[in-house]
């Protein structure tokens, strides 16, 4: 079929090793010919091609450019030289002046000191190593993105060359099955802490392509548009199913899908590429890769989150031309699942079996992102800003993911792995000893009874109440179940949620917090404007004074779950008390109006708000006088107190919390509210550390809330603590000038046995 006349280099390079590879001759005579096509295409003085040997050596196979003897004689282990640490770490690598580089490798025999620069790339097979693909010029040439893209695509095609068992025998090949990857520890940013051992699961559906150049472009044309057909008829029938057709979870992922899938532009460009020579699988690759980066260039978070559904749409169309469209079930897999993803859904996650699931790491992601908040209330540790893990780690590897220091350590070695079994045992030893004081109260050593509570937003926060003996949930937050809808959930759904809510929880009180989304925290089917400062834009009641139907539903829904019982709700994000006026309003309308309708009032209503806004502590002699309770929020609050972005990096251990300023705040606003006879509760990260915890109960906090699995921990600290020794010696700390009296509590709680 004549090719178009405007196709770009690359694509007349892909051509023509397509024809080699289709040509005649040895697998060697072939391969000699595509270096040498590879370095005239793109205006290269040298061409080489390493392929993996048995015993992790890369042996030099093909080349055009250096001295033709060295072929067959260069050898280079994995990890030396340029061409070593490319295989290392199976990445792309190009430099214009290599001989700067630590690792670079004289070998005489080649003849490459005249050259100084290079641009290589990993040849890759089913996610291994097989080999190295590289390029070298005399001049100090600066490689392009693209022609980086390009050499990446033509190692696609000299993996299948390298796979075929001409150029080494089936049996060395079998022997490599591709270089084993070695340890991989990445760093990236706590969302939840915790250690776990296990296996990974990628969250991905691989198709293996066997058949990366077409023999018969049109047939290659045909097959796609089939398998495009056939995308469209199982999405279209997913719409119409019973439980789509009015909306749920997936009903907006599956008509992102089918907006993808009728793109003119990507279909497009998926033709072009089959055209070129491809087969539409590896076409459908191609333009999948080409997507990610552009979509990863965008500074726009909303179409950054899109980049899942484009990947998503990719992979269903792999499916179908594999012929198996049907994914596998979330429940296969090893026992004890990392779950690996570059960004996924909140839904998504649920699918999986959360008796298997251990952990979660993400390559985006951040403390706000819809799964890792999901992940959170499933009490599995998460790490996001993971690097590229997702170009590193394979299926069936074994991880160690530490959420303490937001660490994912990959293929261990024994020795490390054994020292984390250790860790991990030691904990479960901890954790096994805590269910002892399941029915024991959180009492002190001198008989001050403390309330201990959760932070709920799942259903399966309940039964987490229930396992740990806790003595509530402290903090429910609205705002989860909308992340997970695929729109605004309306009155009925609502009250549903939150009647099961309240009828599980066996007489135990429940706090509901109104609707916290806006600013960093989005809804998939509502833009919003996150701001140049999104923790302090237009978010929770700023949204819901704005939009008050959305309040209104809400409170229609909470009266209608309580069905009789006590109702206790609280606002997030007040600034000043004419906001919780505003507010209290809204809400006695809703009461009035169920009244009239006839419907069951609350037993008892009690209306409190969250103190997160520093702006409110000056302003406590009137909001005591209107609230029926008080919970901190000190997540926010510190972050706004210490002008310090809780999710930067670079600050997240600059300010602590154990601080004089921070803690004579706190006991400021305790001391306010029991003169004026409020109760004062405290939810947030410091609530679940036991050493924090321990300076909340001396400054006069008897309520906090925090993660299910921080129960245990503090009731233990709890109950080996005196506070009145604790007081004392508080009271002293606060008057000193220091950056933090954390190392000063801790001396305090060995010194007196309080178990932290």
């Amino acid at each position: 079929m004549a090719r178009s006349p405007n196709m770009s280099g690359s694509r007349r390079l892909l051509a023509r090793v397509r024809d080699t590879m289709a040509g005649a001759g040895t697998a060697q005579e072939r391969l000699d010919r595509i270096a040498t096509t590879i370095a005239a295409d793109l205006v290269a003085e040298v061409c080489s091609i390493y392929v993996l040997r048995a015993g992790e050596v890369l042996e030099l196979f093909a080349n055009t450019g250096l001295t033709p003897e060295a072929v067959h004689l260069t050898r280079l282990n994995i990890g030396e030289g340029l061409i070593g640490v490319i295989a290392q770490r199976a990445r792309p690598l190009a430099l214009t002046n290599l001989q700067d580089h630590p690792a670079y490798a004289y070998r005489p025999e080649t003849g490459e000191e005249r050259y100084h620069s290079l641009a290589g790339v990993p040849i890759l097979r089913d996610g291994r190593v097989t080999g190295v693909l590289a390029i070298q010029n005399r001049t100090q040439r600066q490689y392009t993105e693209e022609e980086l893209e390009t050499l990446e695509t033509i190692a696609m095609v000299v993996a299948e060359l390298i796979a075929g068992g001409e150029l080494i025998t089936s049996d060395e090949l079998q022997a490599i099955e591709g270089l084993t990857m070695l340890p991989v520890s990445i760093e990236g940013v706590r969302l939840n802490g915790g250690l776990a051992i296990g296996t990974a699961l990628r969250h991905e559906r691989r198709i293996s392509i066997d058949k990366l150049v077409a023999e018969d472009t049109d047939e290659e044309k045909r097959r796609f548009v089939g398998a495009l057909g056939e995308m469209h008829g199982a999405i279209d029938k997913m719409l119409a199913a019973s439980d789509m057709a009015s909306g749920g979870e997936h009903r907006e992922i599956l008509e992102t899908y089918r907006m993808f899938a009728e793109d003119a532009g990507w279909l497009a460009r998926i033709h072009e590429a089959i055209e070129t020579g491809l087969t539409a699988e590896a076409a459908v690759i191609k333009v999948r890769n080409d997507t990610r980066v552009r979509f990863r260039q965008q500074t726009d978070p909303y179409l950054r989150e899109r980049l899942h559904d484009f990947e998503d749409l990719a992979n269903r169309l792999l499916m179908h031309l594999a012929g198996d469209p049907d994914p596998a079930p979330k429940s296969a897999g090893p026992a004890d699942i990392i779950l690996f993803a570059r960004n996924m859904g909140p839904a998504e996650l649920l699918d999986y079996d959360r008796s298997h699931l251990k952990g979660l790491v993400l390559e985006e992601g951040s403390a706000t992102t819809h799964v890792a908040i999901v992940a959170k209330a499933l009490d599995i540790p998460v790490i996001g800003r993971a690097g590229d893990v997702m170009g590193v780690v394979e299926n069936n590897d074994r991880v160690v993911l530490d959420g303490d220091n937001a660490e994912v350590h990959i293929r261990p070695s024994e020795e490390a792995l054994q020292s984390f079994a250790d860790t991990l045992n030691q904990r479960q030893q901890r954790i096994a000893a805590y269910s002892s004081l399941l029915d024991v109260p959180a009492e002190t050593k001198d008989g001050l009874r403390m309330s201990l509570n959760i932070n709920a937003g799942l259903f399966v926060d309940v039964q987490n109440m229930l396992d740990t003996g806790a003595d509530g949930i402290g903090l429910y937050r609205t705002e989860i179940p909308f992340m997970e809808s695929s729109d605004f959930p309306d009155v009925d759904r609502q009250a549903e949620l939150y009647k099961r809510i309240i009828d599980q929880s066996a007489g135990k009180p429940v706090i509901f917090r109104t609707l916290d989304v806006g600013g960093d925290k989005g809804l998939p089917y509502w833009k919003m404007d996150e701001g140049e400062n999104p923790a302090m834009g237009w978010r929770a009641v700023r949204v819901a004074l704005d939009r008050p139907v959305l309040l209104r539903h809400q409170f229609r829904a909470l009266i209608r779950a309580a069905d009789g019982r006590d109702l206790k709700i609280m606002f997030p994000m007040i600034t000043e008390v004419a906001e919780f006026d505003a507010l209290r309003n809204i809400l006695m309308r809703e009461m009035k109006t169920a009244e009239k309708r006839g419907r069951k009032l609350p037993g008892a209503l009690q209306v409190g708000t969250m103190l997160e806004v520093p702006a409110l502590a000056f302003q406590m002699k009137s909001l005591l006088q209107r609230v029926d309770f008080v919970s901190v929020g000190s997540n926010d609050l510190f972050q706004f107190l210490f002008a310090s972005d809780r999710g930067n990096p670079l600050l997240a251990d600059r300010y602590d919390p154990l601080s004089p300023p921070a803690l004579t705040l706190l006991g400021d606003l305790v001391r306010q509210c029991d003169d004026a006879g409020i109760p004062i509760s405290l939810c947030g990260e410091i609530a679940g550390r036991p050493l924090d915890a321990m300076a909340l109960v001396g400054l006069g906090f008897r309520n906090l809330s925090m993660a299910p699995s921080s129960i245990g921990p503090v009731k233990a600290m709890v109950r080996s603590l005196s506070v009145s020794d604790l007081k004392r010696y508080l009271d002293t700390l606060l008057q000193s000038h220091e950056h933090s009296l954390r190392e000063k509590l801790r001396e305090f709680a060995v010194d007196h046995g309080v178990i932290i």
